[in-house]
C-alpha cells in the first residue's frame, strides 16, 4: 500500500543523491545535484507507478507519472546544457567556504541529504494520487491544465533566458522581453505552478488534499529561500538596469509591467 511506497521512495531519493554525491566528489563539482533534482522526481514517480500496480486506477497512475517524468527530464537536460563547461555554482562555493572540516562531508549534509528530504516531501502528491482507486476526471483535467501553464512558463522562460545569455550584444543588459516582461522569474513561477498542478490531480480524494504542504514548500523555497532571493541578492551590482526592472516588473506572479 501507500505506506510501503513512502519508505521505498525515501530510499530511492536517498540512492539518487548518494550516487550524485559520488559523482560530485569525483568531479569536484557539487553543482551536479541540480541535474539530479529533476531526475530524482522522475525516479520517484516511476517507482510509485510500479509499486501502485493493482491499487490505483490506470489514469491516476499513468498521468502523474508521465507529467512528472516529462517535467523532470526536461529540467535536468536544461540544467546540464546550461552548466556544461562551467565551474562550481557560486551558491555552493559560498556554502562550502563555511565548512570547518572536510568540505565534501559538509556538502553531503547541507546539500545532498537536505535535497533528498525535500525531494521526497515535495513528491508526496505524485505518490499518493497513484493509490486512489476512483478517478476524479475533473481533478485530472484541472491539474493537467495548471501543470501545462507552469510547464510552458518554465520551459519558454528557460529558452528565452538561454538565448539572451548566448547573445554577445546582451552582455550586462537586462532581459525584459517575452515572458520576462511580465515576471522577473517566469521559470520559478512555472516550476511552482507545475507542482500545484500535480497536487490538483489528486484533490478528488481527501488523501490528495492532505498533501497540500508539498506545493506550499516548493513555492516557499522558490519565492522566499533558494530561488528568487539568492538570484537577486547581488544582481544589481552586475546589471545596473536591474533596479529599474525590479520597479516595473512583478517579482513572481505574471502581471502587466508598471509604467
Amino acid at each position: 500500500m501507500v505506506w510501503t511506497n513512502l519508505w521505498v521512495t525515501a530510499l530511492v531519493a536517498l540512492a539518487v543523491v548518494l550516487v550524485t554525491f559520488a559523482i560530485g566528489v569525483t568531479r569536484k563539482l557539487h553543482r551536479v545535484i541540480d541535474i539530479a533534482w529533476g531526475l530524482g522526481f522522475a525516479a520517484i514517480a516511476i517507482a510509485s507507478v510500479v509499486l501502485s500496480a493493482g491499487h490505483g486506477s490506470v489514469w491516476n497512475r499513468a498521468l502523474p507519472t508521465t507529467l512528472t517524468v516529462v517535467w523532470g527530464v526536461r529540467l535536468a537536460t536544461h540544467i546540464f546544457l546550461r552548466g556544461r563547461g562551467h565551474g562550481e555554482d557560486p551558491r555552493y562555493a559560498t556554502l562550502l567556504s563555511r565548512a570547518s572540516g572536510n568540505p565534501n562531508w559538509y556538502a553531503l549534509r547541507m546539500i545532498y541529504l537536505l535535497q533528498a528530504a525535500i525531494l521526497w516531501f515535495v513528491s508526496l502528491p505524485v505518490q499518493v494520487v497513484q493509490y486512489q482507486k476512483d478517478t476524479a476526471v475533473w481533478a485530472l483535467v484541472l491539474g493537467s491544465v495548471v501543470w501545462g501553464i507552469g510547464f510552458v512558463f518554465e520551459s519558454v522562460g528557460d529558452y528565452q533566458l538561454a538565448r539572451f545569455r548566448n547573445d554577445p550584444s546582451a552582455r550586462g543588459q537586462v532581459l525584459d522581453t517575452g515572458l520576462w516582461r511580465y515576471t522577473r522569474h517566469p521559470n520559478y513561477f512555472g516550476d511552482a505552478t507545475v507542482w500545484w498542478g500535480l497536487w490538483l490531480l489528486g484533490i478528488g480524494s481527501w488523501t490528495g488534499l492532505v498533501t497540500v504542504l508539498s506545493p506550499v514548500l516548493m513555492t516557499y523555497f522558490l519565492v522566499g529561500k533558494t530561488g528568487k532571493p539568492l538570484l537577486e541578492k547581488d544582481i544589481t551590482s552586475r546589471r545596473p538596469g536591474y533596479a529599474d526592472y525590479v520597479r516595473r516588473t512583478s517579482g513572481f506572479f505574471p502581471l502587466p509591467p508598471r509604467s
